[in-house]
């Protein structure tokens, strides 16, 4: 099952509602799927095995992915914010690509010497141009290209059945009422921007569009669209938070917010809900490898932890919640066997919806199914999933592992801190030594000796920052995550990195 499917189904069962747009002058669940069927012909015409998105957010991109599942091709949408020589090196692993550009970015592209049309050219060919008659058939639906905070980007092969599998599991056919708008402010390029796509189209919901993010013209989209539903990335949330400056937002019609893609530092978490005190937040947990999101905090476990005098309970607000249905998570030690209840390891997940395949590599895989995500966490004894980070980022000092999450988690709690980041720095004694880049609230005062003391009266002095700095920003990707590597260059060299 292809997930042009899903459109089709939607296009069958509410096919004269709004699928992408205002309620005036949007387009109809019946037209995104002619239009799709006649984007799918302009993409066999040109004889191209892959399509390449490299655009804003907006109707181009929904009528890209179901034409090209119908044509059977992938779809990659790429980063626009990459430099001309990283473009053109992802670009260059595809197979024979036909590149679908915004207008503003065809000067960059016309110069790579592959075929291209502007997305508004695209659109116009699809409306004018007879629909395929049977999709094509093709395993591969889309790849998506890894954010590469620390190791060059992989190309992550997700193929129709992760695709379906995702969207079937977590979603009911035509579920959403005719009332229901979702506001889309992640990138195209983002696991979720294409996640989004498919999984409002099965539920029959309207979507609008925020091609570029900032905090004042989402509340005014969410207000004059009726959105009753939206997600964003930490930085996202952090942004409207701050413009809010302590009052309420004035949402009515906002009933959920998800939130994901990264790390939420709680006291951010706290000021959000006490923000939109009448709106359900969502935490979402995903990676691009698992075709989005594998474990879901919901509405009512964020008021349970709120409203608990439990510790075990309230702490769950730090955690990513369970695992969404048809997903399996062990966490397993460095010896391979799987830990009990509230010890940390690495987390490996399972099923169908999980990829874990990149081009040239292969399935990632163990023969049992499983990926190793690289994560690391616990769960507590109700199947709460607690992410204390990156393999990667794990500090090893004099023999012992530190999850900087532990520390940031206690930094943030100072009254004069905002944001921070803990890294682990060469050390010729320990090994690595703990340090820490923090970012004071505005007009706050903190001395580095002060914090040290404070973090050490709630966590053992093993994990006290050895190192701290403060830095006017920390650095982060345009997906909010944060670049810990660069925080690393930037120590050693003595210097804050340019947050430009």
């Amino acid at each position: 099952m292809g997930i042009e499917v899903l459109l089709d189904l939607a296009a069958s069962m509410c096919g004269d509602r709004i699928a992408i747009g205002s309620r005036q002058d949007g387009v109809t669940f019946d037209r995104l799927n002619e239009l799709s069927s006649g984007g799918a012909t302009v993409i066999q015409d040109s004889g191209a095995k892959h399509v390449a998105f490299v655009g804003l957010n907006g109707p181009a991109l929904s009528v890209a992915v179901f034409a090209s599942a119908k044509a059977g091709v992938p779809v990659t949408p790429l980063n626009y914010r990459l430099s001309d020589e990283q473009l053109t090196e992802l670009i260059d692993t595809l197979e024979r690509p036909l590149i679908l550009s915004d207008a503003a970015f065809l000067p960059r592209i016309d110069a790579w010497g592959h075929q291209v049309l502007a997305t508004e050219e695209f659109l116009a060919k699809a409306a004018s141009t007879p629909g395929v008659g049977v999709p094509q058939e093709a395993d591969v639906a889309v790849v998506l290209f890894t954010s590469g905070t620390t190791s060059k980007p992989k190309g992550v092969v997700l193929r129709h059945d992760n695709l379906t599998s995702y969207s079937l599991q977590t979603v009911e056919m035509a579920g959403a009422d005719e009332t229901e708008c979702a506001l889309i402010s992640v990138p195209p390029y983002h696991v979720a921007g294409v996640a989004t796509v498919l999984t409002n189209t099965y539920a029959g919901r309207r979507v609008v569009h925020l091609p570029e993010f900032d905090p004042q013209r989402w509340l005014e989209v969410v207000r004059t669209e009726g959105v009753t539903s939206a997600m964003v990335v930490p930085t996202m949330l952090a942004r409207i938070v701050d413009h809010l400056g302590g009052e309420r937002a004035d949402v009515p019609s906002l009933r959920s917010l998800a939130y994901g893609g990264a790390r939420l530092p709680r006291p951010v978490l706290e000021k959000a809900l006490a923000a939109f005190p009448d709106t359900g937040f969502i935490n979402a947990y995903g990676l691009t490898e698992t075709s989005s999101t594998i474990a879901v905090l919901g509405p009512d476990d964020h008021r349970a932890a709120v409203d608990s005098t439990d510790e075990q309970v309230r702490a769950r607000l730090g955690s990513a919640g369970r695992a969404v249905p048809g997903i399996e998570f062990a966490i397993r030690g460095d010896d391979g066997h799987v830990r009990p209840a509230n010890e940390p390891g690495d987390l490996w997940v399972r099923g169908a919806q999980v990829s874990g395949e990149y081009v040239g590599l292969g399935s990632m895989l163990d023969p049992e199914g499983w990926f190793p995500t690289r994560d690391r966490g616990w769960l507590d004894d109700e199947g709460y999933l607690f992410i204390e980070g990156r393999t990667d980022d794990t500090i090893i000092r004099g023999g012992e592992n530190v999850a900087p999450a532990e520390i940031e988690d206690v930094l943030v709690r100072h009254p004069a801190i905002k944001e921070a980041a803990v890294v682990g720095v060469p050390d010729d004694e320990w090994g690595e030594r703990i340090a820490a880049a923090v970012v004071l609230e505005s007009g706050a005062k903190a001395d580095a000796g002060e914090i040290r003391e404070w973090t050490r009266g709630q966590l053992r002095g093993s994990k006290t920052p050895d190192t701290i700095v403060f830095w006017p920003e920390l650095p982060y990707n345009q997906l909010g995550k944060l670049l810990r590597r660069d925080i690393v260059s930037a120590l050693l060299a003595g210097v804050a990195p340019d947050v430009s």
